[in-house]
């Protein structure tokens, strides 16, 4: 219909009274319930609300009450800078006296609306602190801080005071910090994968996961450890074992520097498996194929064919072997080294020897105080016996062999030269060695030539046996070294001799270092993780190892 130019009158269902009007019950629309229910939900929601408004006015009027609001909470960051003093550096001298610590937060309790108690840990090293209502402490920071999540990061300002009575689960027991200022730096998760408390006693012997001792402490696996490496790296006694670790590698390198020795990086990757075997890692290398290398051996001895005389490395080895032992890893770190001689290889071998003892004899001096910790929990920590003349024991292979047959010991294979020792006559020679020698450290020489790489040089005056040696620690080896051969052909006859062609991709590059000419030398690799562990007495190399990597782990 055409436009007449009056003004439309709209229908009736269509004014805004007509639409919020509730149509007639029957006609399509709501019920009388629910309206009613609607109605319901309209009050609860305004009581809701309500009561939200209250609360949030009587936490405000709290805070505004709150004499210690600035005192505690997120460390603000108008903060002033404050001189940190470490947890392990408190001391008597320090009582009365103010101090702030940053470290985590072991355990938090709430004692009662006016008091609760914190045990801080950093690096291991635990004490208790108080905190307790009274100005201007509030009872609110009171129970903030009780209810502070274990492991988080705190900055704590207070008094260093001397407990009432000594706290025995602490290792200040006789200091006390009560609680001044206490700030979060890091808030840690609420559930932890395990907690560090029940990490600090030695792993079960058992594999079984869930197991709880006597007082129903959960007893937490090496594997649980492992799988949660970070955590358990924050306990006191593994604290003390990195700090070995940290102290061995250190010892070495002084010892070869101050020898004159250069340090050196060889590659870790080879285009070639060249030390022959099959114990190798095979990565892909952009189009091609290349391999990880077992030790760097040829490395070192092509530095010496470059006239560098004394050289030595620390670094990974990969060895691709599928023994899942107590000591044997895929990955480790060498403590490489290699020599020239004038005169006798035995030159080398002593300065292995001296190196040895100083390593060890130093470790017991400058880290008696991580010795001691350790020993809490693995007593023969503290009892690695050195040679009392300062000089290691030296034995020849046979000798060695004599002992373990003279003590009943079936060494026919071993006399025969078709095997090395296994590892019980290794273990088994070592407890003879102690009883009779007083020593845990040895060293055997003279192996047989079966025995040994296609690079030992074999002894002159009998080639059955050669100018070679391994080190022990505890009845289980750490090192193995020799004479090397230095001459070109003497090195290619050995190979054909090993099965090995010298032709083969690989072994160009090495055996081209030698008809340069090189000097007489000797040299050896030692096993950085498996010192730590025989020298502190631990039941497995993996305790000794940051990060360890085996035939069924890698991660993390």
């Amino acid at each position: 219909m055409a436009d007449s130019g009056l003004p439309h009158r709209p229908k009736p269902e269509e004014t805004p009274e007509a639409a919020a009007a509730p149509a007639a019950e029957g006609a399509g629309g709501p019920s009388k319930n629910a309206l009613k229910k609607a109605a319901k939900e309209k009050a609860k929601a305004e009581k809701a609300a309500q009561r939200a408004a209250q609360e949030k006015a009587q936490a405000a009027a709290q805070t505004a009450d709150d004499t210690a609001k600035d005192l505690y909470g997120k460390i603000p960051k108008t903060e002033d800078a404050v001189p940190v003093t470490r947890v392990k550096e408190l001391s008597e001298d320090l009582y009365e006296k103010e101090v702030t610590v940053v470290a985590r937060v072991d355990n938090a309790r709430v004692q009662s609306a006016k008091l609760a108690f914190l045990m801080l840990r950093e690096q291991g090293t635990k004490i208790q602190a108080v905190v307790a209502a009274a100005e201007p402490i509030s009872r609110q920071m009171v129970k903030w801080t009780g209810g502070l999540s274990v492991n988080t990061i705190v900055q704590v300002t207070g008094i260093v005071k001397k407990p009432g009575v000594p706290v025995s689960s602490a290792t200040l027991s006789n200091l006390e910090l009560h609680i001044r200022k206490v700030y979060v730096i890091a808030e840690a998760a609420q559930m932890l994968p395990m907690q560090v408390k029940d990490a600090e006693r030695p792993p079960p012997e058992g594999a079984d996961e869930g197991q709880l001792d006597s007082e129903g402490t959960p007893l937490v696996t090496l594997k649980t450890r492992l799988d949660n490496r970070v955590l358990d790296l924050q306990t006191e006694t593994s604290q003390a074992i990195t700090w070995i670790s940290s102290g061995v590698a250190q010892l070495f390198a002084e010892y070869m520097i101050k020898s004159g020795s250069r340090w050196i990086s060889t590659p870790k990757i080879a285009g070639a498996a060249s030390e022959g075997g099959s114990n190798v890692f095979e990565i892909k290398y952009f189009k091609r194929n290349a391999y990880l290398t077992q030790s760097p051996q040829l490395y070192k001895q092509m530095c010496i064919a470059g006239d560098m005389e004394n050289v030595f490395e620390i670094a990974p080895v990969f060895r691709a072997e599928d023994s899942n032992t107590h000591r044997h890893l895929t990955e480790f770190t060498g403590l490489d080294f290699e020599k020239t001689f004038r005169h006798h290889y035995h030159e080398v071998l002593e300065f292995a020897e001296d190196l040895l003892v100083f390593i060890l004899s130093e470790l017991k001096v400058r880290y008696k105080d991580q010795i001691a910790v350790i020993q809490k929990s693995y007593p023969k920590a503290g009892d690695f016996r050195l040679p009392k003349n300062g000089k290691a024991l030296r034995l020849k292979y046979m000798e060695g062999l004599a002992l373990l047959k003279e003590a009943g010991v079936d060494v026919s294979e071993q006399e025969r030269f078709e095997n090395d020792f296994t590892t019980a006559m290794e273990k088994q020679l070592g407890q003879i060695i102690r009883e009779k020698y007083d020593t845990d450290f040895y060293v055997l020489d003279k192996f047989p030539m079966s025995v040994r790489p296609f690079y030992t040089k074999a002894d002159p005056e009998d080639p059955t046996f050669s100018n070679s040696y391994d080190f022990f620690m505890r009845g289980e080896e750490i090192m193995s070294g020799a004479q090397r051969i230095n001459d070109v052909k003497e090195l290619e006859d050995s190979m054909r001799a090993k099965g090995l062609d010298p032709n083969q991709e690989g072994f160009e590059d090495y055996l081209s270092a030698f008809r340069q000419g090189c000097p007489p030398h000797a040299g050896g690799g030692l096993g950085l993780n498996r010192i730590v562990m025989f020298f502190l007495g631990l039941p497995n190399v993996r305790q000794a190892t940051l990060f360890p990597r085996d035939p069924q782990r890698l991660r993390p």
